[in-house]
């Protein structure tokens, strides 16, 4: 189950980011993912809630998964779009440029201001 690798990789991404920043608290983590990432977002979302469980800094933490569409291009230089098999242009496969990732965008913190 890759999701749970996932999961646990936004964890510690946002907790490397909340510590590194002195936060007392980590409120939101939004999270690009591609639509062709292979990737179940409502998985992830569940797997975090349960990992984040015992750590007092993402007590009120939010993940928010925002699926990004597929961009293809093909090599003929006629196309650019979202078909995923096909250039309608010239019959060839386009190549992927966007839509297999999976990207931490942003992190919310709250830290005190002393």
């Amino acid at each position: 189950m890759h999701e749970y690798s996932i999961a646990y990789d936004i964890f510690a991404t946002a907790r490397r980011a909340a510590l590194e920043n002195n936060a007392t608290s980590v409120t939101a983590i939004h999270v690009d993912v591609g639509e062709i990432a292979m990737v179940n977002p409502e998985q992830v979302i569940y797997l975090f809630d349960l990992i984040k469980e015992d750590d007092p800094l993402f007590s009120g933490t939010d993940l928010v998964c925002t699926t990004v569409k597929p961009v293809m291009t093909c090599s003929c230089g006629n196309y650019s779009g979202e078909d995923k098999f096909v250039c309608p242009s010239c019959g060839g496969l386009p190549q992927i440029v966007k839509g297999k990732e999976i990207v931490v965008s942003n992190i919310e913190i709250e830290v005190n201001e002393s």
